[in-house]
């Protein structure tokens, strides 16, 4: 993966990440926002993947059926954001809608992805600082205004 920081002006930054081949997308997106030390942020991302996995959330049980996707794929859309956790270390959580060669599409909370051939994500910092809190009522962290 390679960075760049693109734009910064009181307290605003602006990233582009490129992920390269084999790269676990929600990992090097996470490690980034923690070296980066992000406290608030949104992100949004185009690529493709070799296979990857989206999860929807099982209310009653309280966790994500994992839904995978196991051949080449575009990531059509993968937006998230990046706030604080209870443990006071960048929480990101994305979404994503992802195309298969047919035309159908999968989506859901994103769980990760392999990515290839390339992951191109534009991450925009804010200077407000977010904090997600679990609730434990839905067994999910939420930000917490």
């Amino acid at each position: 993966m390679k960075s760049k920081l693109v734009w910064e002006n009181s307290g605003e930054r602006t990233f582009v990440l490129v992920l390269d081949a084999g790269d676990e997308a929600f990992a090097e997106i996470a490690a980034f926002a923690g070296r980066a030390s992000l406290k608030a942020a949104s992100l949004t991302a185009l690529g493709a993947f070799e296979r990857a996995t989206v999860g929807w959330f099982d209310l009653q049980r309280k966790t994500y059926r994992p839904v995978s996707i196991d051949e080449q794929c575009e990531g059509l859309s993968l937006l998230g954001d990046i706030a604080l956790g209870d443990d006071g270390k960048p929480s990101l959580h994305m979404h994503a809608v992802l195309g298969l060669s047919d035309g159908s599409v999968r989506g859901g909370h994103f769980l990760n992805g392999i990515v290839r051939p390339t992951l191109e994500v534009t991450i925009l910092e804010t200077p407000a600082h977010l904090r997600r809190r679990k609730k434990p009522e839905l067994g999910l962290a939420l930000i917490d205004l």
